[in-house]
């Protein structure tokens, strides 16, 4: 068997977070959708009214032939300051990894605005505010990593979106290929520290996404840490290409990743038993956990359950088991949220592994 330097060569960015992980459970940030909509913003806003500083983007979307209004990503162009307002407030409540506003930033994902075009555009720009965001509140003591964010996209390889026809398929691999590698190229450009292949239904999407980024790793030399994150969609314990999270985790581990992981979805309460088979499964492996604050509820301001206290309790139950090395929050949860889970967890031991094929890493 190769040694652990062999199966993970030492990161040319990030390489402080092996040893961050094995010392201390680590926090990742809340959801970037909820929060943007909690702004209120409208057609006109999402073109850029309301910001006239340099780096906005002025009256060039007035006129677009399209509405932009829910393309959350493009506010990366015409909001820096709403985007900026956001990273900085989940860094203020205690977060050491922020995700990019990229999570629908793809060709695949922006043809919905006919935007596709504006892909990496809004890869590099929303690379840059987070890298921005972070340098501000790094100290020695508590250093801040930008998270560069691919999300599965709204078309998926496996599953046929025609039930009369169960081989139909409204996208393939290489184009999922294409469009992630110009993802990661363009985070990376924008001061990524590390990347996080998330909320995955779609296993061959994910791998599409693993392969571009093992492309870009060996064309650019450069090796940053991967988290990847899977979604269990319902009570059935499988996400929606069908897999069990352990048969998930075993499609997937060939990628090496820093550390395996759940979000979005599911509340705390209802994913627990599938973190619990994931601690058991990648035993050797880091694990992450980032779930909905709860379940929808329209009456809420957040538009889901949990209050900060409630998902806070949850995941403090979870590191009490040993269960997460990285928690954070997804659909529904603010930088409350985020800083009530920073206090609930911040004197808890960080979950050991088992096989450690990180060790070296860690001791380096």
């Amino acid at each position: 068997m190769p040694s652990p330097t062999a199966r993970h060569p030492r990161y040319t960015r990030a390489a402080a977070l092996p040893a961050i992980l094995s010392e201390r459970i680590a926090i990742l940030d809340g959801a970037m959708g909820t929060m943007i909509q909690r702004f209120k913003l409208g057609e006109a806003q999402y073109r850029g009214e309301g910001y006239g500083g340099a780096d906005g983007a002025g009256s060039r979307f007035t006129d677009f032939h399209r509405d932009v209004k829910g393309n959350n990503e493009l506010l990366s162009l015409t909001r820096p300051d709403v985007i900026s307002a956001i990273h900085e407030g989940y860094l203020a409540a205690g977060a050491d990894m922020i995700e990019t506003n990229t999570f629908g930033a793809t060709t695949i994902a922006q043809e919905d605005y006919d935007m596709a075009a504006l892909a990496r555009e809004m890869n590099l720009a929303s690379a840059r505010l987070a890298r921005a965001a972070c340098d501000k509140f790094s100290t020695p003591d508590k250093p801040r990593f930008v998270a560069g964010a691919f999300g599965p996209t709204p078309k998926t390889a496996s599953i046929s979106p025609d039930v009369n026809d169960p081989g139909a398929r409204n996208v393939d691999f290489e184009t999922l290929r294409q469009a992630y590698y110009e993802q990661a190229e363009a985070l990376a450009e924008g001061g990524c520290d590390l990347f996080l292949v998330e909320t995955i239904f779609d296993t061959l999407n994910a791998k599409a996404a693993l392969f571009a980024i093992a492309e870009w790793f060996e064309n650019s030399g450069e090796r940053l840490p991967l988290i990847i994150s899977g979604t269990v969609t319902d009570a059935s314990g499988r996400i929606l290409s069908g897999q069990t999270v352990t048969a998930f985790w075993h499609s997937v581990r060939h990628a090496e990743p820093l550390a395996i992981g759940l979000n979005c979805a599911l509340g705390a309460t209802l994913m627990r038993p599938y973190i619990q088979e994931l601690h058991k499964a990648a035993a050797d492996t880091f694990i992450c956990c980032y779930p909905n604050a709860g379940l929808p509820n329209p009456m809420s301001d957040t538009g889901f359950d949990e209050t900060p206290d409630v998902t806070a309790r949850l995941l403090h139950e979870f590191a009490a088991e040993g269960l997460v090395n990285i928690v954070g929050g997804c659909c529904g949860t603010t930088p409350d949220h985020i800083g009530a889970i920073n206090t609930a967890v911040k004197t808890m031991a960080a979950r050991p592994l088992n096989g450690a094929p990180f060790r070296e890493l860690v001791a380096g």
